[in-house]
């Protein structure tokens, strides 16, 4: 028998690896807390008066009784409430009607059938940069579709599960549309602004040129880098080989089924739509009317959409699924239907159980206060005497992408440095809509590579539910696999910066680079 070598005997599963980081978080904290780590900030809470005051965060050990005590008493509460949680089960049970019925195989095949690779890739990327404005929910949708997609074109769906999430990550610092993220970043923005000049206000497009000119450009370096240097080094993925031999032609049971769910799903959405106008007749009825801005009232905490959206999506895609299989005579009694419901949940024990100890693993991160002492000791980078504005602009670049690896919540990070950062861009004549661009920006660049962020668990157990390998997936080659992805995001978008500072584009609409 043929022994292992070292590298072999060592892989650790995602589970195992999430295990031994979480453990390695609670010795670090308590070493940390006995040292005293903590940092002081200048941050601007008030907003009547704008002044500073400092704030302290310390490491908070968890290497203790009330540590261990705290750890026992939320893991269960923690998992339940870990949102990709609830949202990949609700939307898988969506793709499993689409999927079984026959209905994305078809819609899939009939608009790839005859198209080039590289250009399914790009229409992919594109819209998971896009489907930004829903928020997070894009992740718990466009992974499991695009390993779909790219299985139905016989390619190894590892080639869409990476590109879509680096695609996912990029796009959540870079958005056409304003976001409620987006939003809520501008308070805190205005805050800092504020402070020196109290008539300061912000226009919701005023981000929209270069974000638009950054989608495009990234858009395409993530298809080159996708189908030069990712794809190539993937190991070749077997198909069943009934499924590889099979040609696919449309039958007139098909083509009935795509038309009566077309035209049931455009009702469907028609619907929803028209709640989601304001001022028109018993329209609106979906928005958070005591919002301001209408992204907010679609997407804030309280609204509609912001607790209800993935059972929209989710019915939306029963209601393809349903009626194309009713035309397509694929689903032909409540027992189909019923089996075509729990279709995409079949086998994700292994999938449940990593959510369980990623859930775990943020958690107590979160709780040591790690991620929050890094960023804001990073952040008083920018407090130093004589910083120019170019210096400044790339401490600000630089520090937002460390700082996403320890904490990759947006608001929360913005928080901290707002108030720092902000005035220091106008004290050398940058505007605040700068700052919060170069901020958002930096965050693009290393989204995908922290296993802290959110959704990364989705990515995760998606690689491991397609990995043919008899080794298990390894935490760490899923990062790597998103490393070329951040170095070609950095070069575009840092040097995009620097263009448009040097020639002094606008923004976007009322939004300049200067004050």
């Amino acid at each position: 028998m043929k022994k292992r070598n070292l590298k072999d005997r060592i892989t650790l599963d995602p589970i195992m690896t999430l295990l031994v980081l979480i453990v390695l978080t609670i010795v670090v904290s308590g070493f940390l807390s006995l040292l005293g780590v903590q940092v002081t900030y200048n941050s601007i809470t008030d907003n009547i008066t704008f002044n500073y005051t400092q704030s302290l965060i310390s490491v908070e050990s968890l290497f203790s009784l009330s540590g261990l005590k705290y750890i026992f008493t939320t893991t269960v509460s923690n998992f339940v409430s870990f949102k990709p949680l609830s949202s990949l089960i609700i939307i898988l049970i969506g793709i499993g009607v689409m999927e079984k019925s026959g209905f994305l195989k078809t819609v899939v095949t009939l608009l790839t059938k005859k198209a080039k690779k590289k250009n399914v890739t790009f229409a992919l990327v594109l819209i998971c940069l896009l489907s930004s404005i829903m928020g997070d929910l894009p992740f718990v949708v466009m992974i499991p579709l695009s390993a779909l997609v790219f299985t139905y074109g016989h390619r190894n769906p590892y080639i869409g599960i990476i590109s879509s999430y680096a695609a996912l990550c990029a796009g959540s610092g870079i958005s056409i549309f304003l976001t409620s993220t987006d939003s809520a970043l501008m308070n805190y923005t205005l805050l800092g602004a504020h402070a020196l000049d109290r008539s300061y206000t912000l226009g919701t497009m005023a981000f929209a040129f270069i974000m638009i000119v950054a989608v495009i450009l990234v858009a395409f370096a993530i298809t080159f880098i996708t189908e030069n240097i990712i794809a190539p080094k993937l190991p070749k993925y077997e198909f069943p080989e009934e499924e590889m031999e099979e040609e696919f032609t449309i039958t007139k049971r098909q083509l009935r089924g795509l038309i009566i769910a077309g035209f049931a799903g455009l009702l469907y959405l028609l619907f929803f739509i028209y709640c989601i106008i304001p001022g028109l007749p018993l329209s609106g009825a979906l928005l958070d009317h005591s919002q301001t801005f209408y992204i907010d009232k679609l997407f804030s905490v309280d609204s509609f959409f912001s607790t209800g959206f993935v059972f929209v999506i989710t019915m939306f895609f029963v209601i393809l699924g349903l009626f194309y299989g009713i035309g397509a005579k694929t689903i032909r009694n409540n027992k189909d239907l019923c089996d075509d419901l729990g279709h995409s949940l079949d086998g994700i024990g292994k999938t449940l159980v990593i959510i369980f100890f990623a859930s775990t693993f943020i958690s107590i991160f979160k709780s040591t206060n790690i991620g929050e002492v890094i960023t804001a000791a990073l952040t008083n980078l920018m407090t130093i005497d004589g910083l120019g504005a170019f210096p400044l602009m790339i401490i600000l670049f630089v520090v937002s992408a460390i700082a996403t690896l320890f904490l990759p919540g947006s608001t929360f990070k913005w928080a901290i440095m707002a108030g720092i950062a902000v005035p220091a861009f106008m004290n050398v004549e940058l505007s605040p809509e700068f700052a919060q661009t170069i901020f958002r920006f930096g965050e693009s660049v290393t989204m995908g590579l922290t296993p802290l962020a959110t959704y990364y668990v989705i990515y995760l157990a998606y690689l491991e539910k397609y990995n043919q390998n008899k080794k298990p997936i390894n935490l760490f080659k899923t990062l790597r696999y998103q490393i070329p992805y951040s170095v070609a995001v950095a070069v575009i978008l840092l040097g995009l910066l620097i263009v448009w500072y040097i020639v002094g584009f606008p923004l976007g609409v009322g939004g300049a680079i200067t004050t």
